[in-house]
């Protein structure tokens, strides 16, 4: 496996890769990698010749308040996990190397990132877009893997890929979960004994909002209303939102149906923590 730190230098490896006729596979990465971003990479792998991880935490989709400073890099640890997967290369480059001095550009896609996660986090979006805009053009992979625990954000990257007429296939790969259904996340290591315990009960919320679905309750008002009784029950859980959109445009919903989401953002103590499921997929 090899290590790309220069942007420059990674795009003359993409150039060269795609002269070989090979198929290039990105998976976009802050590091701090689990199982959640090893699953990315096996599906990279078994979808491409030459699958990049990249692992860059970027500063321009964190708030002032958030946690940038303090999340965790660690890129021997993330170069080990990521090889055994079937990386075939890191790339790493440096803030001041993705963001050079007098960079102003900034990519939105408007109409779909005012709501969910980003109605509590101004500008994070477009500094995501922004990112995953860069590291395309400079990968230049046919294929991108995105986790749907991240829903919105596989939305808004897939409206921005067509928008945009990138070329790239965007796949979306299921969340990957712990023994007792709580989604893997990086953040997840910041939680309490007590508060790991309790943020199980987010996916049991879900999983029983499916489950009136599947017995023929279509009202998102009365589903919501047992979601949020379950989460508040816990000592340590404060619900940021609870929401049933459309999957594709994430417009809110009244009712039920195959093609909604369901989606929510929960502090568990001072961990914030998301996950979603999508009805009938």
């Amino acid at each position: 496996m090899e290590t790309v730190t220069s942007v420059v230098e990674m795009m003359r490896a993409a150039g060269s890769l795609r002269r070989e006729g090979r198929t290039i596979a990105l998976v976009p990465t802050m590091g701090a990698l689990h199982e959640g971003h090893l699953s990315l990479i096996r599906e990279a792998n078994a979808r491409a010749d030459v699958v990049v991880v990249s692992v860059f935490v970027n500063p321009t989709q964190f708030g002032p308040l958030e946690d940038f400073d303090t999340y965790q890099r660690d890129i021997e640890r993330d170069s080990r996990l990521a090889q055994v997967a079937g990386c075939d290369i890191i790339f790493a480059p440096g803030v001041d190397d993705m963001y050079p001095a007098g960079s102003v550009t900034r990519v939105c896609v408007s109409d779909l990132t005012g709501k969910l996660c980003g109605a509590f986090r101004p500008g994070h979006f477009d500094g995501v877009c922004t990112v995953v805009a860069k590291l395309l053009n400079i990968v230049r992979p046919h294929l991108a893997v995105f986790g749907q625990k991240d829903g919105q954000q596989a939305v808004v990257v897939e409206r921005m890929v067509r928008d945009l007429d990138m070329g790239v296939e965007i796949i979306r790969s299921k969340t990957v979960r712990e023994p007792d259904g709580l989604a893997m996340s990086s953040r997840n290591a910041n939680l309490s004994g007590v508060e790991r315990r309790e943020a199980a009960v987010l996916y049991r919320s879900i999983e029983h909002a499916v489950s009136l679905y599947r017995a023929g309750e279509r009202s998102v008002e009365r589903i919501m209303s047992e979601m949020r009784d379950m989460i508040e029950a816990g000592e340590t859980t404060n619900i940021q939102y609870l929401a049933a959109v459309d999957a594709v445009t994430l417009e809110d919903v009244d009712e039920l149906r195959e093609g909604v989401m369901l989606a929510l953002a929960v502090f568990v103590g001072n961990t914030r923590l998301i996950d979603n499921v999508i009805i009938g997929a």
